[in-house]
């Protein structure tokens, strides 16, 4: 093969690879592009609200975030849009849910101590807001303790804090979970153990059956959202109630 050949040759080669990769990367923004959504994040001024808030901005997603006081957010970002408003007025709830794709709920009060449907009548209006624009996806976190998972968060918990300083609190998470469970939305309800404000360390468990009767568990907020925004595009505990608590020190080697 003479030089003038193999140059024309190499330069040929050289420039089919130079397009395939930018052909590669081009597809690889495309399909980032397509996992991002619109989320309407509701409690977005709690604790798990505001790591929802902040990762998914992280991630590329456009977020509505709802709360009474939005002003309490204190982020600012150019997909981010703060509605003020009240769970409990299905209005404001329904201007919030136009153009969205999926829910995410953190939704909580400090009305502990007195009865209270502020969790079950909110999650009715955000469920009555999702049928009517055609919102299918909801994620919504609860707590160990609820439901079917019953004693799960420790004795302590079990026996003197449920029972004594939050009995009407998780009465109501056992009526919101319900309605979402009777719903007929794509939904997963996320059941974190004792919520801490920790930083986000990606050793956590999650599944059907965590938690424990005895010791009491417990995650970073920051995991939980992080999980929670993890489950937009995963089927896995679609239409389920996954736990989510720390690993035990004895398990934290183990991937």
């Amino acid at each position: 093969m003479s030089s003038g050949l193999f140059a024309f040759y190499s330069l040929g080669v050289y420039l089919a690879v130079r397009s395939l990769t930018t052909l590669r990367c081009s597809l690889f923004t495309v399909s980032n592009s397509l996992l991002t959504m619109n989320l309407l994040i509701i409690g977005a001024t709690g604790g798990t609200g505001k790591e929802l808030v902040r990762q998914a901005l992280e991630l590329g997603h456009s977020v509505t975030a709802f709360a009474r006081r939005p002003q309490r957010l204190r982020i600012e970002h150019p997909r981010l849009r703060a509605i003020k408003g009240d769970v409990l007025e299905n209005k404001t709830v329904a201007v919030a849910m136009q153009g969205q794709e999926a829910v995410l709920c953190a939704l909580g009060h400090r009305r502990w101590v007195l009865p209270s449907r502020i969790l079950s009548r909110g999650t009715a209006n955000i469920i009555q807001a999702m049928k009517q624009y055609g919102v299918r996806r909801l994620i919504c976190e609860t707590s160990l303790g609820v439901g079917d998972s019953v004693g799960r968060l420790g004795l302590y918990y079990t026996l003197f804090v449920i029972p004594f300083v939050v009995f009407f609190y998780f009465r109501d998470k056992g009526r919101q979970e319900r309605m979402i469970r009777e719903s007929d939305l794509e939904w997963t309800i996320v059941r974190p153990a004792r919520l801490t404000n920790g930083r986000k360390r990606n050793d956590h468990e999650h599944g059907m059956d965590v938690g424990h009767y005895i010791v009491t568990r417990s995650i970073a907020r920051a995991d939980v959202a992080s999980f929670m925004l993890s489950q937009l595009d995963n089927t896995t505990y679609l239409r389920k109630t996954p736990a989510l608590a720390n690993r035990w020190p004895w398990d934290r080697s183990r991937t």
